[in-house]
């Protein structure tokens, strides 16, 4: 797990809360923005980097909706949205 993962676990062996999905699925899609502006046309890369967007923001959603201070203690510390 990374830095921002473990900051945002709520145990030590935490994988499986939306906050630390959250934060994979953040670091997952920067990997995939990055490799998409090197090779445009990778089709299959871009169909994924769109299916973590898509999963990110409903994990968001869940946590808005049903833990409004974990939301945005997640905002914050992976700086999404502004």
């Amino acid at each position: 797990m990374s830095k921002k993962s473990r900051e945002l676990a709520l145990h030590d062996k935490d994988t499986g809360s939306s906050e630390v999905q959250i934060a994979l699925l953040t670091e997952k899609i920067e990997t995939l923005s990055k490799h998409m502006n090197l090779f445009k046309k990778d089709k299959h890369s871009s169909v994924g980097l769109l299916k973590a967007v898509n999963k990110r923001k409903k994990l968001l959603d869940y946590l808005k909706k049903n833990k409004l201070e974990s939301y945005k203690g997640v905002i914050s510390k992976l700086n999404i949205r502004k």
